[in-house]
């Protein structure tokens, strides 16, 4: 089997076709000559040409044939080409509201974060709820790392009226102001779901923070947007994704809602709206709507579902990530399972009978191996054939890593989360347990498959940073130039190969995309430098020229 798994990432990292074939026509769509192409076939890596016709490729390699002609002639003058970034894991329509919405990332004191959320609230219309946000709490922490959590006294005097709900940047803790708590019902009475912490001070009273399930008491009362928003944080999203290189992502989302992200998604190609590639992955707790959804086809090169994603565990931030052993900085908890493993089990099993593909977010070392052994259950010995994924996989152990590795589950990784976490995960798990955490290197070292992407809105879109992170690991902090657990850096082209042939793998469609070669699909972008050649540590600097999908120019970066 390890064999076996070998020889499947040595298929992700090149190919079998060779990069040029001989030309039997001469007119082709588009031609672009004068390149540095790096196709990512490993048999032919590079290229100075490729011809565009039917929305593939129809020739690529290093000697243009005279014959080969076309009415558009672009002249790449050196710049680098590579295949279109692909995304494993964004909450897509999440990150378009996002991008509409109060940005409290950076907000580096309590008395900024209130400010921005006053200047927010101020301009939106009567009855409109104030959400994302994605604060970072240890933006205003002490020397010492110790920082307070932010409180609705913070926010009630600037939103008497407005209803607030906030998340941390990770996703699994949420701020909500009296307006909010009101709304959804929660008092300091309120009884606290499975799963979940709804938080309260030396006196009993609500802080307005909420982990975990407790999160759903206010997402259930947060009114659904119509129809013309829906499209206009759609569009918000993929303007921004195109900008920035990606031709294809994996969209999640995590809790089940009346118009679903699916629902959405098909909108906008009906519409004529979608230009970016997508696949889409429901929770897995309505896995009978996406079966239903399934039945008479899972969609086209364009958008493709059929896809369930669940959670076994939070995060690490929040100390809800699941881990063997209880936290350094707080000894009285190990995290946990935000659901019955008795419960996701049967989840799984299901939706897998059903012919849905798995994608489980699992972050702590206990979280992990829970997941791995489901998977092992439902797939057995052709569990390497169904392309499970662990979303995250954040802190495995030596053994996890090698056990992904034997079985063929894919390690669907978020490098920038490394360098961000980087800054004070030595406070929650202590410094032997950091060995293996976020481990890129030990993962392609024992022949295991990672993919790539953001987690965005969670973490920044642009793939670019991802490389950065994973081939520096500086943290955000500038306190580790030389990196952070610096064995566990890649190389610049292992990075890109993550983000592109490894997730074609994991899309199950490697034979028509994550690499330029002919008959391939034609996804590729321009960037302003060689990521290669470029001094690591000016990687995030480099900026996406033109973006094609289908050998359609879909952005192109005003000159």
């Amino acid at each position: 089997m390890r064999a076996f798994i070998l020889l499947i990432r040595l298929f992700v990292l090149s190919a079998c076709q060779p990069a040029e074939k001989p030309v039997t026509e001469t007119e082709v769509d588009a031609l672009y000559t004068n390149g540095t192409i790096w196709t990512g076939n490993g048999d032919s890596p590079s290229a100075t040409f490729i011809a565009v016709k039917d929305d593939r490729i129809f020739a690529i390699g290093n000697d243009r044939p005279e014959e080969l002609t076309s009415d558009n002639i672009v002249d790449l003058r050196g710049k680098f080409v590579m295949a279109g970034f692909m995304d494993n894991h964004v909450h897509f329509m999440e990150g378009g509201a996002a991008l509409a919405s109060v940005d409290l990332r950076d907000a580096a004191t309590p008395e900024e974060f209130t400010k921005r959320m006053e200047d927010y609230a101020a301009e939106l219309p009567e009855g409109r709820w104030v959400l994302n946000g994605n604060w970072d709490q240890t933006q205003w922490a002490d020397e010492n790392g110790n920082a307070e959590l932010p409180h609705k006294d913070w926010i009630d005097p600037v939103t008497p009226d407005t209803p607030v709900y906030v998340i941390r940047l990770d996703g699994h803790m949420g701020l909500a102001n009296s307006a909010a708590l009101a709304i959804a019902g929660i008092t300091k009475d309120t009884p606290v779901p499975e799963g979940g912490e709804i938080l309260k001070d030396e006196n009993g009273e609500l802080t307005g923070i909420l982990k975990g399930a407790a999160l759903n008491l206010i997402l259930e009362k947060i009114p659904a947007p119509d129809t013309d928003e829906n499209m206009d944080q759609f569009k918000a999203a993929q303007d921004h994704a195109l900008s920035l290189g990606l031709t294809k992502v994996h969209a999640v989302t995590a809790y089940p809602t009346e118009t679903t992200m699916l629902d959405i998604f098909q909108m906008a190609r009906d519409r004529g709206i979608m230009k970016l590639r997508a696949q889409v992955s429901t929770p897995l707790e309505s896995w009978q709507t996406m079966a239903e959804a399934s039945k008479n086809g899972t969609g086209d090169e364009l958008l493709r579902w059929g896809g369930v994603k669940g959670f076994i565990d939070g995060s690490l931030g929040s100390r809800t990530a699941w881990m063997e052993r209880p936290y350094t900085d707080d000894p009285s908890t190990s995290g946990g399972p935000m659901i019955d493993p008795t419960e996701l089990f049967p989840l799984m099993a299901d939706a897998d009978a059903a012919g849905l593909e798995l994608s489980i977010h699992a972050i702590g070392d206990q979280g992990i191996a829970k997941v791995q052994k489901y998977f092992m259950e439902i797939g057995g010995n052709n569990s390497d054939q169904h392309r499970y994924r662990i979303e995250h996989s954040q802190h495995p152990q030596d053994w996890n890593i090698g056990f992904m590795a034997k079985t063929g589950i894919i390690a669907s990784v978020h490098p920038y989360h490394a360098i961000d976490d980087g800054r004070w995960a030595e406070d929650r798990i202590g410094a032997e347990r950091l060995k293996t955490t976020y481990p890129f290197r030990s993962i392609l070292d024992a022949g295991g498959i990672m993919t790539f992407g953001s987690d965005w809105p969670v973490a920044p879109l642009n793939p670019m940073d991802g490389v950065y992170a994973a081939v520096t690991r500086r943290t955000l902090d500038n306190k580790n130039p030389g990196g952070w657990i610096p064995e566990q850096k890649i190389t610049v082209e292992e990075a890109l190969t993550a983000y592109t042939a490894a997730n074609a793998y994991s899309f199950k469609e490697e034979d028509i995309s994550g690499t330029l070669e002919v008959g391939k699909r034609a996804d590729f972008v321009i960037l302003s430098a060689d990521p290669r050649k470029v001094d690591p540590n000016t990687l995030r600097d480099i900026t996406v020229l033109k973006t094609v999908i289908g050998g359609e120019v879909v952005f192109e970066r005003a000159k």
